[in-house]
């Protein structure tokens, strides 16, 4: 035996190394069939594999220029996390981007900017921006709810993200006074960190889910009572990655842990459906709706990705007829996802988000609902430029969801469904989470809120107004060939804004409703 070590011990590393290869070698020739390139050319086969497996990282540093990616280009995304570190996020010698492009942003400042008077919330705090709008005023819900902040976290799951980002996110709303939506895997442990909540859930009902899959009204009205920090409740009926069709949560990622969360049974997978069984049909919507808001008294709405319209007039027409419906519609764009889904779903099904709500907005002003509903967009519209366009064209407030996710340290490296989140945020891996430090992270997605508004409240005072809900479509034009062709948004998109009601930024700081009843 010693003689047999021995004998190994002496022969060089390189022979080692040659060894290996001919049994590499041997192998692609003789066992494997699944891969030609490495059954033809074996060993050398497989470096064309490995530059495969990290060519979008190759071309996300090298290649591509700074805004040449999607679905965030470098800029972006470096705008973002400089945003949430506080640090310098200015660009300097004049834009990169190419602002005769096809749909770039215009916004029309005054000649003389809007001044703040003494004692102004904006002079006391510059990062104060609260929604206009009250959830549920109209409908007289039993508990109002006024957004803090015009930007919240869009719906991503407890299970989707991991445990410390949810954490993360949680605290770092409370820090900025905006609202955590929880997505629609359920109220988690790591939802509870002292930040508001909108409770989201969707066809799989997970957190008020009854042992036979269907809607438990029982369990909707126990998780409010419990949970005080639920201000409003939301509804999916579709979203941007995947509108109009369900999921399947295996069951090996099911455990204990998820299990009592989505109340679900352990380690036995779990179908999503693409259709509510609460109700089949738009009448039976709104009276779910309306039913979730007398047990709960908080405002409920409705989420979607846009495409057909024949059910959103059904929709419009019995909120004219009867007074009744949602208390505020947030509108997906197919541009969105932080989901996995099919390539042939997430490309080419719904509506991009300008073209959606536009498409919805017309529909509820020609009803003249537009006032009673608080309009929420979502679909990558976490920039200053983007969101005074989407208020003025009707939005209320802003959900953002990857924009998010990069303030707390994701890179985009778009392998979230492999469950290999290099940055520990969409994985389950214990070790991959050990990355995030959710009191550093909170901070920086409470830095990047506080930022993003600072910086739309600039942009709002520089066009002449006190709030971005005062916007008008005529204060944005948008790129369609050249200056002689741009187009103002009403124009672009045939339709007028209605005037949202404000009486000064003051009001607003004073509202009883502001954060949810809470006094500021």
């Amino acid at each position: 035996m010693e003689g047999v070590l021995g004998f190994l011990s002496s022969i060089p590393w390189w022979v080692w190394v040659l060894i290996l290869l001919a049994l590499v070698a041997i192998r692609d020739v003789f066992f494997q069939k699944a891969h030609t390139i490495s059954h033809n050319y074996p060993i050398v086969g497989h470096l064309r594999y490995f530059l495969e497996s990290i060519g979008p990282e190759m071309r996300q540093y090298f290649v591509a220029n700074n805004r040449e990616e999607l679905p965030f280009n470098r800029i972006e995304r470096g705008w973002i996390y400089a945003s949430a570190k506080k640090e310098n996020n200015y660009e300097g010698f004049g834009t990169d981007r190419d602002i005769y492009a096809h749909h770039h942003i215009f916004i029309n400042n005054a000649m003389i900017p809007f001044k703040l008077p003494e004692n102004h919330p904006n002079t006391i705090d510059k990062t104060f921006l609260p929604c206009a709008k009250v959830m549920g005023a109209f409908n007289k819900r039993k508990k109002p709810y006024r957004p803090a902040s015009i930007i919240n976290v869009s719906a991503m799951s407890f299970g989707s993200l991991s445990a410390k980002a949810i954490e993360s996110l949680n605290k770092g709303v409370k820090m900025a006074d905006a609202y955590h939506n929880t997505g629609e895997g359920g109220l988690s442990p790591y939802h509870s960190n002292g930040g508001d909540v909108v409770f989201h859930f969707g066809t799989g009902y997970f957190g008020v889910r009854a042992k036979d899959g269907s809607f438990s009204m029982k369990k909707m009205i126990k998780l409010v009572e419990e949970n005080p920090f639920i201000r409003a409740i939301e509804v999916k009926l579709s979203q941007g990655a995947k509108p109009g069709k369900g999921g399947v949560l295996p069951g090996k990622k099911i455990s204990p842990e998820i299990a009592k969360i989505r109340h679900v049974e352990v380690g036995k997978d779990v179908l999503s459906p693409p259709n509510h069984s609460a109700f089949s049909n738009v009448p039976e919507m709104v009276d779910f709706i309306e039913d979730i808001a007398e047990a709960t008294g908080l405002p409920v709405g409705i989420k979607a990705a846009i495409g057909k319209l024949d059910q959103w007039k059904e929709l419009a027409d019995i909120m004219e007829k009867t007074g009744r419906g949602p208390d505020f519609i947030t509108v997906d764009g197919g541009e969105g996802g932080t989901g996995a889904a099919p390539p042939s779903f997430a490309d080419h099904v719904s509506l991009p988000w300008v073209y959606g709500f536009s498409d919805l907005y017309k529909l509820f002003k020609d009803k003249g609902l537009t006032e009673r509903i608080v309009f929420i967009g979502s679909g990558k519209l976490g920039f200053p430029a983007k969101a005074a366009m989407a208020f003025a064209m009707g939005a209320d407030c802003i959900n953002v969801a990857r924009e998010a996710m990069m303030s707390i340290g994701c890179i985009q490296a778009q392998i979230c469904h492999t469950n290999r989140c290099p940055s520990g945020v969409a994985t389950q891996s214990k070790w991959l989470q050990n990355g995030i430090d959710p009191t550093l992270k909170s901070a920086r997605l409470a830095q990047y809120f506080k930022t993003f508004r600072k910086e739309l409240i600039e942009i709002t005072h520089a066009v002449g107004y006190e709030h971005p809900c005062q916007f008008k479509m005529s204060d944005i034009e948008i790129n369609v060939d050249d200056h002689n062709l741009s187009k103002e948004l009403s124009r672009t998109y045939m339709y007028e804004k209605t005037p949202v009601p404000f009486n000064g930024m003051q009001a607003l700081k004073d509202c009883l409703y502001l954060g949810g009843a809470k006094v500021k």
